[in-house]
C-alpha cells in the first residue's frame, strides 16, 4: 500500500479509504469484520463512515459494527484513522427531526459527536465531516464547537463533504480569523465520468490544503464493467446507472470506456481507481466493497501504472470541464 499526507497535515492516510456505507444493510456483520482485516492487513489504515449509515430504522448501525471490530482489539483502533460525518437526521424510521437534531448547530455536533463515539466505542475520532454545507449556521459557531472537541480531545481534525468551492473558501477563512485550523479534507462526488469537481471544488481544496477523498469512484458501478458484466449474465444495473444505461449516447461512451480498456488489457474498475489517483489534490478515493473480491480488485489499482496512451484515450472518452472561469468563460 502507498501513502500520503492528508492535505496539509502531518497525518499519513492510505491512497485508499475504506467506505464503510454498506455495512449493515448489505454486508452482515461477520463479513464487515473479514473486510475490515481485510483491509488494514493490506495496509488500508484511513477508514470512513457516517452517523446516518444503516439508514432508516437502522442509523447508527454502521457505526456500532466498526465499534464491536475495535472491540476485538488487536491495536485495531490504533491502526486506523477513523473519519466519520455530522449533520443528518438522526430520528427514528425518517421521523422529522426533533429541533436541534441535525444539521451544524453548536448543539447537534455536541450531541451527535457523543452519540457516534459511544456507537463506534472509541474516545476520539480523527476526522470529523460536515456531510453537507448547513446555509443556517454560521461557521463562528461551527469552528467555535468543533474547537472545543479539539481541546477535550474527542476529534483531532475537521472536514468537509459536498461542499461547493465557495463554501470551503468562507469555512476556512473563518477559522484562519479565529486562530482555528480548519478544514483538513473534502469529501466530494469525483470520477472520470462525473469530473465537475475539477471546476472550482478540487482547486479550492488545492489553495487551502485539503486532500481530496473522492466518493463514488466507479460511478454507481458504471465505470467497473457494467456493459460486459450485462453481457456476461452479471449483476445488472439498476437505479440511476440502469437510467444512465438506457440514454444512447451515455451507453455509447461506456461502451467505448470498456472498449478501450479492452484494448489495453486492463479492468475497467481498477482503471477508474487507478485515473483518480493521478488526479493532482486527490488524497484517496472511498471504496465500498461487499465482498474480499472487489477489495483485492481495489488493492491492486493503487499498483497500476497507466501508460500516457491509455490516459490520453480516457481523456478523450470522458473530457474534463477544466477550471473555472475558463470552464464557461473566455
Amino acid at each position: 500500500m502507498k501513502y500520503t499526507q492528508l492535505g496539509r497535515t502531518g497525518l499519513k492516510v492510505s491512497r485508499l479509504v475504506l467506505g464503510t456505507m454498506n455495512f449493515g444493510p448489505q454486508t452482515d456483520e461477520a463479513d464487515s469484520h473479514a473486510i475490515m482485516d481485510a483491509a488494514l492487513d493490506a495496509g488500508i489504515n484511513f477508514f470512513d463512515t457516517a452517523n446516518v449509515y444503516g439508514w432508516g430504522e437502522n442509523k447508527g448501525r454502521t457505526e456500532s459494527i466498526i465499534g464491536s471490530w475495535f472491540a476485538q482489539g488487536g491495536e485495531r483502533r490504533d491502526k486506523v484513522v477513523l473519519a466519520t460525518k455530522v449533520y443528518g437526521n438522526m430520528g427514528a424510521d425518517g421521523a422529522a427531526a426533533w429541533p436541534n437534531h441535525d444539521k451544524l448547530s453548536a448543539v447537534n455536533i455536541r450531541r451527535a459527536v457523543d452519540a457516534s463515539l459511544k456507537r463506534l466505542g472509541t474516545d476520539y475520532i480523527d476526522v470529523y465531516q460536515f456531510h453537507h454545507i448547513d446555509r443556517n449556521t454560521p461557521f463562528e459557531e461551527i469552528w467555535q464547537a468543533i474547537d472545543v472537541l479539539v481541546q477535550q480531545g474527542k476529534i483531532l481534525y475537521a472536514g468537509s463533504s459536498n461542499f461547493p468551492g465557495y463554501k470551503i473558501a468562507q469555512a476556512n477563512e473563518t477559522a484562519a480569523r479565529r486562530g482555528s485550523f480548519g478544514l483538513v479534507s473534502e469529501q466530494c462526488l469525483y470520477n472520470l465520468y462525473e469530473r465537475r469537481a475539477e471546476m472550482e471544488v478540487i482547486p479550492a481544496a488545492q489553495d487551502y490544503g485539503l486532500g481530496v477523498i473522492p466518493w463514488s469512484p466507479l460511478h454507481g458501478g458504471l465505470l467497473g464493467g457494467v456493459i460486459r458484466k450485462e453481457a456476461e449474465g452479471g449483476r445488472r444495473a439498476s437505479g440511476r446507472a440502469a437510467e444512465t444505461l438506457a440514454d444512447p449516447a451515455a451507453r455509447a461512451r461506456l461502451q467505448s470506456y470498456e472498449d478501450l480498456l479492452d484494448k489495453h488489457g486492463v479492468e475497467p474498475g481498477e482503471a477508474a481507481l487507478a485515473w483518480l489517483l493521478t488526479r493532482p489534490g486527490v488524497t484517496g478515493p472511498i471504496v465500498g466493497p461487499r465482498t474480499q473480491e472487489q477489495l483485492d480488485s481495489a488493492v491492486r489499482a493503487v499498483e497500476l501504472e497507466l501508460s500516457e496512451e491509455l490516459l490520453a484515450g480516457l481523456e478523450e472518452v470522458f473530457p474534463g470541464p477544466g477550471p473555472s472561469p475558463e470552464a464557461f468563460a473566455w
